[in-house]
């Protein structure tokens, strides 16, 4: 398990870099993934509020908001899955755990969408985030309910030949980067 751990810490060092030099090019970054929103208008959907050098979904959760509900995560505690407060364009914000933006109030939701940010991708539809552990979690749960389609979102340079997974590691079911949409091979 240790040379398993090494192995995922290795890769997100080395997909930080990539993402820091993304992030740093700029540009248009969430049409690719309005255009996968669109095809489902009105079915709940969680976005996130980007940190750091995160590439931001911001203005795909405001259209789909335009269409139906959209909720961001709270973090509730290490270890547990994460619930999701209602969110709108221009909601009142506050600081949650670990410094992710969040609502002040609102109603809780659950997503049928979760748009997952991360911090690698590979071509099966692998997905490395920060090691909390907290979408593999809230994934699997929501998959226990009913169907609940997962989309990474990130810079194509992210994407790494092959990642080391865990069978606790869930898959994303699409990836759209700011370039285009891909199906998990």
């Amino acid at each position: 398990m240790a040379d398993l751990s090494q192995r995922k810490d290795a890769a997100r060092k080395a997909a930080f870099v990539r993402r820091k030099a993304a992030f740093e090019r700029g540009g248009a970054q969430a049409g690719y993934l309005s255009e996968v929103l669109a095809g489902y208008r009105g079915v709940p959907t969680a976005g996130y509020m980007a940190m750091r050098t995160e590439i931001d979904p911001t203005s795909a959760m405001e259209e789909a908001a335009a269409h139906g509900p959209v909720g961001v995560p709270v973090i509730q505690a290490a270890g547990q899955p994460l619930k999701f407060r209602a969110w709108s364009p221009g909601c009142a914000m506050e600081p949650g755990l670990f410094g992710a933006k969040i609502p002040t109030a609102g109603d809780w939701m659950v997503p049928e969408i979760v748009i997952v940010p991360l911090v690698a991708f590979d071509a099966r539809g692998g997905r490395l985030g920060y090691g909390g552990g907290f979408y593999d979690r809230t994934l699997e749960g929501l998959r226990r309910v009913r169907p609940t389609l997962a989309i990474g979102f990130a810079f194509d340079a992210q994407e790494a030949d092959e990642l080391s997974l865990e069978p606790t590691d869930q898959p994303l079911d699409l990836i759209v980067t700011e370039t285009g949409v891909r199906e998990p091979v």
